[in-house]
């Protein structure tokens, strides 16, 4: 397309088009005609007879002024992945609003349109690397074999554990690091209600049913999970210390199924 071309796009439907994706959170080509139009201020038969009856002239023209109009993911799903990396390979601290934005390339408007704050961002990203979803789906189907059941929900959680980016060891190590700090609210009002929720449903009707013994609730689901989850942060950290050799992630898990139905299996392996 010629510079005339791009002349007769106003200049006011390039802003307006520009401020639609930012306040949507969306890249150009994919916000609406209806929305642009609200925002210029027109019908959007208007802005359809100002752009000469066709959409690709605007979308060239937000180019020509510099901005990507579009073929790239929404700002919603490059934000999340760009917070995921960078809190695996920095930390949850360098994880800001801010700095999401250029590892996105999109605005920090556009961030906190997306998720609506900074904790919104962190809550989408622990949605998308924790292993509360899997367990979910996996003890909604669970059948009455305890070992097989115990060794699976070991699995899995060690396996969303070791994939990249550790978003999981991030957070956990934040909270570690900083037990009254924000991250202690994700925890709190995110993972704690519903780990309870979705493991602790399951070991009551385990006990309900004379498999297990009947504990506290907590206790049980952290005798559960807490040996895996600390095993599987840490364990790229002791990989190269001397003489220390571990079993490999199937092995490793089958050790600690083990162990968790001898503690508090009413029929304990023999």
């Amino acid at each position: 397309m010629s510079d005339f071309e791009h002349a007769r796009v106003p200049d006011d439907l390039v802003g307006a088009a520009i401020r639609a994706a930012e306040r949507t959170g969306k890249d150009v080509a994919d916000v609406s005609l209806v929305e642009i139009a609200r925002e210029a201020g027109v019908s959007r038969s208007t802005l359809l007879r100002r752009l000469g009856g066709t959409r690709g002239v605007l979308d060239e023209a937000v180019r020509a002024a510099g901005v990507d109009p579009g073929g790239r993911p929404p700002v919603r799903e490059r934000a999340a992945e760009a917070g995921a990396r960078m809190m695996g390979e920095l930390g949850l601290a360098a994880t800001t609003a801010e700095a999401v934005a250029v590892a996105a390339d999109c605005s920090v408007h556009s961030v906190y349109a997306a998720f609506g704050s900074r904790d919104g961002l962190l809550a989408e990203i622990f949605e998308r690397h924790s292993p509360l979803p899997g367990l979910e789906a996996y003890l909604a189907d669970a059948g009455e074999d305890l070992s097989a059941t115990v060794h699976g929900v070991h699995l899995l959680v060690a396996r969303t554990l070791v994939r990249e980016p550790r978003v999981m060891p991030a957070l956990i190590a934040d909270v570690f690091a900083r037990p009254t700090g924000p991250t202690r609210n994700l925890m709190a009002t995110r993972f704690l209600p519903r780990a309870l929720s979705v493991m602790g449903g399951w070991l009551s009707r385990e006990v309900a049913g004379g498999r297990v013994r009947d504990l506290p609730l907590p206790l049980l689901v952290q005798q559960l999970l807490s040996p895996v989850v600390v095993h599987f942060s840490l364990r790229p950290a002791l990989a190269g210390v001397p003489d220390v050799d571990f079993p490999d992630l199937e092995g490793t898990c089958a050790v600690f199924s083990d162990a968790f139905l001898r503690a508090v299996a009413t029929e304990p392996p023999h």
